[in-house]
């Protein structure tokens, strides 16, 4: 008896872990949305810009932070990086 509820306890909490992951992948794609757009997520401002870009290489990802100039929130993504085909890097 206990074996099974905690088996479905588990299963519970394993559940309820992915979908925080995915409702936080979610509303961080729904902010980069915004950002792209140069709106500030959190006061609705047409004042992004980007204070530091750091690229990872070839095959690397490029790391971005944006921050807005009106209500100084700040936010870091992990975007795609270039590619490598034909001997040469393409960013």
């Amino acid at each position: 008896m206990y074996t099974i509820l905690t088996l479905l306890f588990i299963i519970l909490i394993a559940g309820g872990l992915i979908w925080a992951y995915f409702n936080y992948l979610n509303v961080k794609g729904e902010k980069l949305k915004l950002i792209n757009q140069g709106i500030c997520p959190e006061c609705k401002q047409q004042t992004m810009e980007v204070v530091d870009q750091k690229g990872g290489g070839c095959s690397g990802t490029a790391f971005v932070e944006f921050k807005c100039r009106h209500c100084h929130y700040t936010d870091s993504y992990n975007l795609g990086g270039g590619s490598c085909g034909g001997g040469s890097c393409k960013v």
